[in-house]
C-alpha cells in the first residue's frame, strides 16, 4: 500500500536504522563532491549532460559571467570547459556537444579559483594572489622574480602582449569569494577589491590573447566596476537560456537518476513516483532566470538523499553552509528584526540584484536572493517577486531564525516534540507550549509590537518542524494563523493587549470576530480546533484564551 508521505511520516523516516545505502551495483556510482569532470567521465559516474547549453554559450559569447549558489555545480562546469579547450571533445564521447563542436585546436588554459586566496589579513591575501597568479600563469611559461603585485601584474601586461591572438583560455572559479568573505569589513573589503579590479584591468587591456574567459562566483559585485575593463563581457547569471546550466530539472532527475529513486523508494516502501513528488517537492525550487519559469534543484541535496534515502529529507545544502554571520547580522537588523516579515512576500528590482556600490551595504532581499536562500517565484514587470527557494531552505531558514529569536533550539525553549503535540494534545495543553515559546524570545532585540508579529513567532515555530502554517487577513485587518496538522486543522487568533487595555474584553470581541466566515475554505473530513488567544505586553505571555 502507498506510503501517505505527509510530516508524521517523514519524521519517523528520520529515526529508521539506516539499510545499505544502495542496493543494486548496477546502479553507475553518483559524482557526489567531484566537481573533475575528467574524474567522472574515467570513473563512468553519472554526468548530467549540460553540454548543449555550454556549447551555446560559448558560441555565442567569448566573455561570461555566471553566478550561481554555492554548491550548484559551477565548478564543475569550469572543469568541462577547462577539458574542451584544453583536449577537445576527446572526452566528450556521447554527450551532445560532440556533434556539435567542431574546433580542433587545443588552447592553453589558466585556470585560476580565488577561494584559495582568501585571508582575514590583507597582505597575507595579497601574498595568496601573486602566489596563485604566478603558479597558473606559469604552466604556459610567464615568468616573474617579484611576489609584489604591482611588478607581478606588469610583468603579464607584457607577457599577454606577446601572446598568439586568441591562443588562452581563461577560467575564473569563485571570483568574488575573496570580497564575501571580507563583507564585515570595509576597509579590507576595498583594498582586496583594489587588487582584484587590477588584475581584471590587465586582462581586459590585453583582451586580443584570449579565445574564451569565464568567470563565476556566488554575488555579482557589479556596482563596484570590478569587472568593467572587460570588453563584451557577457552576464548570463538571468539569461533564461541558461536557466538550468547548472542545478538538476526534474526532468533530468527521471533521466539520469530512475535507478536511485526506484532504489530509495524501495527502501523506504513508498511507490517511485510517490518518492519522486516528495523529493521535488522538498528540494525544488530554485530559480535563477528573470522570467521565472526554469526551476531547479540543488545537486547536493539530491545526491544526499539519494545515496541516504534513509535518512530522511534532511537540509544538506543548508547545513554545507554553516551559520554564516552576515545572516545572523540580518536577523537582527532591518525588516527581519520584526518576525511578521520572516513570511512575508518580498520583492526586488532585478536592476537592483547585483550587489551595492562602494561604500554601501547590500539589502537583505539582494544578498539573501544571490546566495540562493530566497529565489525567483514570479515576476511583475521588472520586479521580481521572491520568497524561500524551497521547503528545504524554509524550514532551515526557520530553525536559524528561531534560534536567534529565543537564543536556544525549540527543544531548549521547553517545547518538546511540537509537531506531534499540534495533532494530540488538548488547547489547555497547546497553549501552555506556545507561551513556553513566546516566555523565551529576545523582546530586547526583536521588535514584536503587534498582534501579527505575536503569531509569526508561533508561525516560524511550525515552520521548524515541517509544517506550512499561513497567516491571513480578516475582517478589519485581524490576523488569524491556520496550520494543518495530521487530521486537525488548528486556526488561532490573537489580539495584543496594551497595559491600557482590559484583556477580558478583546478576548470576548475576538471570539465574536472568529465566528464569522473567512476567506479560504477550511473542514471537510479534517477536526478543526479554533482557539482564540490573547496576549500580554506587560506579561509577554498569552493570558486568556477560549476555544471559539
Amino acid at each position: 500500500m502507498p506510503v501517505t508521505w505527509d510530516f508524521l511520516r517523514i519524521r519517523e523516516c528520520l529515526k529508521w536504522p539506516e539499510l545499505s545505502e544502495v542496493s543494486s551495483m548496477s546502479l553507475p556510482s553518483l559524482p557526489f563532491g567531484i566537481s573533475s569532470f575528467g574524474n567522472i567521465r574515467l570513473s563512468d559516474r553519472v554526468y548530467v549532460d549540460k553540454t548543449a547549453q555550454i556549447f551555446s554559450m560559448v558560441d555565442k559569447h567569448s566573455r561570461v559571467l555566471l553566478t550561481r549558489p554555492r554548491r550548484f555545480g559551477k565548478s564543475l562546469l569550469v572543469s568541462v570547459l577547462n577539458s574542451l579547450f584544453r583536449s577537445g571533445d576527446q572526452d566528450f564521447q556521447g554527450l551532445k556537444i560532440e556533434k556539435l563542436w567542431k574546433e580542433r585546436k587545443q588552447n592553453k588554459v589558466v585556470l585560476l579559483d580565488f577561494s584559495v586566496t582568501c585571508s582575514s589579513r590583507f597582505e597575507r591575501f595579497e601574498l595568496n594572489f601573486v602566489l596563485h597568479l604566478l603558479n597558473s600563469f606559469s604552466e604556459h611559461g610567464f615568468q616573474c622574480d617579484s611576489y609584489l603585485l604591482p611588478d607581478l601584474l606588469e610583468k603579464l601586461s607584457e607577457w599577454l602582449e606577446g601572446q598568439e591572438p586568441g591562443s588562452l583560455v581563461l577560467l575564473v572559479d569563485e571570483y568574488e569569494a575573496p570580497l564575501t568573505a571580507t563583507l564585515e569589513d570595509p576597509k579590507l573589503f576595498n583594498l582586496i577589491l583594489k587588487d582584484i579590479s587590477g588584475f581584471f584591468s590587465v586582462i581586459g587591456s590585453r583582451d586580443s590573447a584570449f579565445r574564451f574567459v569565464f568567470i563565476t562566483g556566488i554575488v555579482n559585485f557589479k556596482n563596484t566596476g570590478m569587472l568593467s575593463e572587460l570588453k563584451g563581457l557577457a552576464d548570463i547569471s538571468l539569461d533564461p537560456e541558461y536557466g538550468s546550466i547548472v542545478g538538476f530539472t526534474t526532468q533530468e532527475l527521471k533521466d539520469y537518476f530512475s535507478g536511485y529513486i526506484e532504489n530509495a523508494a524501495r527502501q523506504l516502501g513508498a511507490e517511485p513516483e510517490a518518492l519522486l513528488q516528495r523529493l521535488t517537492g522538498y528540494y525544488d525550487g530554485y530559480c535563477f532566470e528573470k522570467t521565472a519559469t526554469v526551476r531547479v534543484m540543488n545537486p547536493w541535496s539530491v545526491m544526499s538523499f539519494l545515496i541516504y534515502p534513509t535518512r530522511g529529507f534532511r537540509d544538506h545544502w543548508f547545513q554545507t553552509g554553516g551559520q554564516p554571520s552576515v545572516l545572523k547580522d540580518l536577523f537582527r537588523s532591518g525588516a527581519l528584526k520584526d518576525p511578521k516579515n520572516f513570511a512575508a512576500v518580498k520583492t526586488i528590482p532585478f536592476s537592483q540584484l547585483g550587489g551595492p556600490a562602494i561604500g554601501e551595504n547590500f539589502s537583505e532581499v539582494d544578498l539573501l536572493t544571490q546566495t540562493g536562500y530566497l529565489t525567483f517565484k514570479s515576476v511583475d514587470g521588472n520586479i521580481a517577486i521572491v520568497d524561500y527557494s524551497t521547503e528545504e531552505v524554509r524550514h532551515a531558514m526557520a530553525g536559524m531564525y528561531l534560534h536567534q529569536l529565543v537564543g536556544k533550539t525549540i527543544e531548549q525553549a521547553g517545547v518538546m516534540d511540537f509537531a506531534i503535540r499540534l495533532v494530540k494534545d488538548n488547547p489547555e495543553t497547546l497553549v501552555r507550549i506556545f507561551n513556553r515559546l513566546l516566555e523565551s524570545v529576545d523582546y530586547e532585540a526583536y521588535s514584536i509590537e503587534d498582534a501579527k508579529s505575536v503569531l509569526a513567532v508561533i508561525q516560524i515555530a511550525m515552520i521548524n518542524v515541517r509544517l506550512s502554517p499561513v497567516i491571513k487577513v480578516i475582517a478589519k485587518g485581524e490576523s488569524v494563523l491556520e496550520v494543518q496538522a495530521g487530521e486537525r486543522t488548528i486556526v488561532l487568533t490573537l489580539e495584543y493587549c496594551h497595559p491600557d487595555q482590559e484583556a477580558e474584553q478583546l478576548l470576548q470581541v475576538a471570539v465574536s470576530q472568529l465566528d464569522k466566515p473567512f476567506s479560504g475554505k477550511l473542514g471537510g473530513r479534517m477536526e478543526i480546533l479554533k482557539l482564540v488567544l490573547v496576549f500580554s505586553e506587560s506579561d509577554r505571555r498569552i493570558t486568556v484564551w477560549s476555544v471559539a
